[in-house]
């Protein structure tokens, strides 16, 4: 049985293998970066586009 896998183990498409293995180690490096991320931080950088900056206004 380890001879026919042994066998087999030369037809693995490796650009492929590569590819997910990269695609996977991206993935899962911004996963862990954006639930590492402050709360207070999230929270201030989602409503700034909705906040009034009277000072930079140019109307």
């Amino acid at each position: 049985m380890y001879k026919y896998i042994l066998s087999e183990a030369g037809n693995i498409n490796w650009m492929a293998l590569f590819a997910l293995i990269t695609f996977m180690t991206v993935f899962i490096l911004s996963a862990i970066l954006v639930f590492r991320k402050n709360n207070d931080f999230i929270t201030k950088m989602s409503h700034l586009p909705l906040e009034e900056d009277e000072a930079g206004s140019t109307k």
